[in-house]
């Protein structure tokens, strides 16, 4: 009796059905699906750990050696066969040249951790296009590191450098940086340059006025000259002349005098 009764268990315990090739090709393709995936996430992880190492130690690098090349100027150098452009330290620039640059481009510069909001708000046209919002701390990121253009990816890329630039460099040596990197015609970089190329002085003799007169053909300067101004280079002129004196007068160019 008790050999029937477990001559019936056994027959009520099914032996495991075999899933299969269907099965067997399911779960091979699921398996590598996750390996695959896995691999991609490790490898962005990689890049974006590499990405982020090297803009630090670029951007703590260029703190104290200056960038001599950058894209565009290599770009310019290659289009146009040759440029002008002499570094010069901050401190070898009259006070006005640095006062009026600030003054024509970021007024706000002492004041901002390299984002003006309410800069960028008063910069909308009315049509509603952004025109000429980007801080200084935005055009030497820019300048310095990245290519142009005006891609999402490019202004996401911008922001990191420029958060990267507040945190590692003082005020004064953005500055200084912007001085000599700004384009001020086609084919002259920097203040000092465009000084010797419009004016033929030196750096330390330039006055406001011409330092002015340099500033306002910024951002346009293939289109705008400060030899030959036109009413609307003159009116600028005017402008960032009395920007200059405002940001002296109230504490917003301490942050880069050299005195």
């Amino acid at each position: 009796m008790a050999d029937d009764d477990a001559t019936r268990v056994r027959k009520k315990v099914k032996a495991p059905r075999s899933k299969g090739k269907v099965g067997q090709a399911a779960d091979s393709f699921s398996g590598a699906w996750r390996y695959w995936i896995r691999w991609v996430i490790r490898k962005l992880f990689l890049i974006l750990f590499a990405g982020v190492a090297v803009s630090l130690l670029l951007v703590v690098l260029l703190r104290f050696a200056n960038p001599y090349l950058t894209y565009y100027y290599v770009a310019e150098r290659m289009r146009l066969g040759e440029v002008a452009r002499e570094w010069t330290p901050i401190e070898h620039f009259s006070p006005e040249v640095a006062q009026a640059f600030v003054a024509a481009e970021d007024a706000n510069f002492c004041t901002h951790f390299g984002f003006d909001i309410e800069g960028i708000k008063a910069a909308l046209a009315d049509d509603g296009r952004l025109r000429g919002g980007s801080t200084i701390s935005q055009q030497v990121a820019k300048n310095v590191f990245l290519w142009h253009g005006r891609t999402w990816v490019r202004k996401g890329v911008e922001a990191w450098f420029t958060v990267l630039i507040e945190l590692f460099w003082p005020k004064k040596r953005i500055v200084e940086v912007y001085l000599n990197i700004a384009e001020t015609d086609e084919g002259v970089f920097g203040a000092a340059a465009g000084g010797r190329h419009y004016f033929g002085v030196t750096p330390d003799k330039l006055s406001l006025l011409q330092a002015a007169r340099i500033a306002a053909v910024l951002p346009s300067p293939k289109k705008r000259s400060a030899s030959q101004p036109t009413s609307f280079v003159k009116k600028r002129t005017r402008q960032i002349m009395a920007g200059a004196r405002t940001i002296a007068a109230d504490g917003r160019a301490d942050c880069f005098n050299s005195g």
